[in-house]
């Protein structure tokens, strides 16, 4: 079953990749995003995002009993599951991705509350994953209020 962690929680090895490796994780998220919005919509990748959060939990939760570290950087399943979140508002073009992927980049590395609360605060791979999520919210409602201006 470690392996298994191991490679969801690096998201197949993106998250081994140098420099930067949330970001990795970040990117490799939108094509697919893109493939589910494309082929199926935008509740499809919801429940892509749903079924993310909880093997991206156990993922984690194993894979982070290996080191010492409270979240280590090589677990990315979590900057995954939240820019695919982010992407669940942005239509179907590389504008929006891009911008969905700075947004998200930049609330999670930024950590406004309650964000950082839950980076400090909560443990484990539900821990992991709970931070990339509330940063998503934050990165989908701004992407969804760029959008809304700009469709007006």
């Amino acid at each position: 079953m470690t392996r298994w962690a191991t490679l969801i929680a690096t998201w197949f090895g993106c998250g081994r990749l140098p420099w930067a490796p949330g970001s990795w994780g970040s990117l490799a998220a939108l094509p697919c995003a893109w493939i589910i919005l494309r082929f199926a919509g935008v509740p499809e990748l919801a429940v892509a995002v749903a079924t993310l959060f909880v093997l991206g939990w156990w993922a984690a939760e194993v894979a982070v009993r290996q080191t010492d570290a409270k979240d280590p950087g090589w677990i990315v399943v979590d900057e995954v599951a939240g820019q695919c979140l982010t992407l669940t508002v942005a239509p179907l073009n590389l504008y929006a991705f891009g911008a969905g992927f700075l947004l998200f980049r930049l609330f999670d590395v930024w950590k406004p509350w309650p964000v950082s609360w839950a980076d400090r605060n909560l443990t484990g791979g539900f821990g992991i994953m709970a931070d990339d999520i509330l940063a998503a919210i934050y990165s989908g409602a701004v992407l969804a209020l760029g959008r809304y201006l700009l469709e007006r």
